[in-house]
């Protein structure tokens, strides 16, 4: 229970920047049974005693707003339940709100819209984020790998290093073997689609990949282009996103992802399959494709302090192997 338990107040935590969060703030209007109706600015009052009880809870204040009853926190999506279930319904806003958020399944599915809406308001307004949790100052990947992060070797930390909400940037420079199949050819339009792998067949491929993380998310943007001999560089772009725990979700072209696992095993860091998505609003809508594409996985291995060895590979259920490309890659820069 926070210090600031009370009976019969309910506190309403925003973003004073965001123009949504604010209206929504000032619009809220709850019944008067359950109390009296407090605001909290986060940006003006990072150091207020309800903020630290947040961060304890681990509750982000860039992924939605908080409601506190005095026992309970209620966090993003949850929050505008909450505000749907005890609001008064007089004003337009808060009759909105029952209508939308009254429903858990409808609350799931436009939340991630009004997130998304918050952010480009504040990245056109070139307002930065609250980061009320100061994850910018631990890697992205700290909290993929979790427990196994200290056990990772000193080549694979730099090679995790990028921070969220940083403009950090990441170079690794290699040569690749790349290896596709026959049967790959009858996938080649979904993998152009895709902007994914490059469907090519030649060895000590010169390789350049750029980590870039984004001041304004939490993700992290691949940048890797492959220095074929007889045909122009090929570039293969995708951003990363991670969902839960120690999966992340890689999205290239028109939202096609993905889904795969970390792990730290045998003294390597492997990339396990999950399936495929499409990222679209906010939402990863699982795709069949498996059976179709095969399984993505992949696997890197520390060779010393600033050089690793990598492998990525494509199995298809019917046709085995038919795509691999495997090399080595130095850590070049980090700023």
């Amino acid at each position: 229970m926070s210090a600031l338990a009370e009976k019969n107040a309910i506190w309403f935590v925003y973003d004073g920047e965001c123009p949504l969060c604010k209206s929504a703030a000032l619009a809220l209007r709850i019944k008067k049974q359950y109390g009296t109706h407090n605001l909290l600015n986060a940006r003006e009052h990072l150091d207020h005693q309800l903020i630290i009880d947040i961060n304890r809870h681990g509750f982000d204040l860039d992924e939605g707003m908080v409601i506190f009853d005095g026992n309970d926190f209620y966090h993003g999506k949850d929050a505008l339940s909450f505000m749907a279930k005890f609001g008064d319904s007089k004003g337009l806003f808060n009759l909105l709100n029952k209508a939308v958020f009254g429903s858990e399944t409808m609350a799931k599915m436009i939340y991630p819209w009004i997130r998304g809406v918050r952010n480009l308001l504040l990245k056109k307004k070139n307002i930065g984020r609250i980061d009320n949790l100061n994850l910018k100052s631990e890697p992205i990947f700290k909290a993929v790998f979790g427990d196994s992060w200290d056990k990772l070797p000193p080549v694979m930390h730099k090679h995790y290093m990028n921070r969220p909400y940083t403009d950090d940037i990441n170079i690794v420079e290699g040569t690749l073997d790349v290896m596709s199949a026959g049967p790959i050819k009858l996938l080649a339009p979904i993998f152009w689609l895709m902007g994914g792998v490059p469907p090519h067949n030649e060895n000590n491929v010169p390789v350049t990949v750029s980590f870039e993380s984004n001041k304004n998310t939490k993700e992290f943007r691949f940048n890797r282009t492959f220095n074929f001999k007889e045909c122009k560089p090929y570039h293969f772009q995708s951003r990363m996103v991670q969902t839960s725990a120690n999966e992340m979700i890689e999205i290239m072209r028109f939202g096609f992802g993905w889904r795969m696992s970390f792990h730290w095993e045998d003294d390597s860091v492997k990339l396990k399959h999950k399936g495929y998505v499409l990222s679209l609003f906010g939402h990863f809508i699982p795709l069949p494709l498996t059976m179709l594409m095969g399984k993505g996985n992949a696997e890197e291995k520390a060779v010393d302090n600033n050089t690793f060895d990598m492998q990525v590979e494509i199995t298809h259920p019917w046709w085995g192997k038919i795509y691999e490309y495997k090399g080595r890659f130095v850590v070049k820069d980090k700023r």
